[in-house]
């Protein structure tokens, strides 16, 4: 999988002018979405568990249209790759499969770059984000969530645990973006399939499938509790 290279800023005009052209579900039948995990070494446990639940994603689409999504990861020392798009479970959970957790520290700016870039060529529907730290500067972090929000890109920020410095960075990207900030228990595999389920009927379905799962299921009501405040 190549590097993911910082891009460079784009006039904020463009940006705009690329928002109002866009909505949610406007960019074809297929949903796409961009699934980035924190790998560094802290993060095997979650990794692990991440690679048991992916397929959850799929199948909760699937009974909406149809979902690709897009492996993002960063771990060590300024690695930070991603995958091309996937449409089966079985590929993404091989992919998974043979990537393990390095030190080091996060790198968030450059997954939302790379949203932010896929945002404009390809039109994704969210991004999950799940992670456990922040190490970065959050108004860096902020700014580029801000342009996510013009293209109205959702961030969905799944943090796990209580990291104190974490929070409030994850929740203002949140905010930015009008997406959502949801805490799971450190290996709550039921609690992260229930929000990575709620992700992915976002991006196959809009608001609209969103709603509907919040009937039956509490990680859409989380969801949708956020989206519903934000700008």
């Amino acid at each position: 999988m190549p590097d993911i290279k910082p891009s460079a800023s784009a006039d904020i005009a463009a940006f705009v002018a690329r928002a109002r052209a866009m909505s949610p579900c406007a960019t074809g039948s297929r949903g796409k979405l961009v699934f980035a995990l924190d790998a560094t070494m802290s993060r095997q446990p979650t990794w692990d568990m991440a690679c048991s639940l992916q397929a959850d994603m799929f199948r909760e689409a699937a009974g909406i249209g149809s979902l690709d999504i897009r492996l993002v990861y960063y771990r060590g020392l300024d690695e930070c790759r991603s995958s091309g798009w996937i449409s089966d479970s079985a590929k993404l959970a091989r992919l998974m499969g043979a990537i393990d957790c390095r030190g080091g520290n996060t790198q968030i700016g450059k997954v939302l770059s790379h949203a932010r870039s896929e945002a404009v060529a390809s039109g994704i529907k969210a991004v999950v984000f799940v992670g456990d730290a922040m190490e970065e500067s959050v108004d860096s972090l902020c700014a580029t969530a801000g342009e996510l929000g013009l293209l109205k890109v959702p961030v969905f920020m799944f943090q796990e645990g209580h990291d104190a410095i974490a929070e409030p960075g994850f929740r203002e990207i949140a905010r930015l973006t009008g997406g959502a900030w949801c805490r799971f228990d450190p290996g709550a595999a039921a609690q992260l399939r229930e929000l990575l389920r709620a992700a992915a009927a976002y991006a196959a379905g809009g608001r609209e499938a969103l709603q509907r799962l919040s009937t039956t299921a509490a990680g859409a009501t989380r969801l949708l509790g956020q989206m519903k405040l934000a700008p």
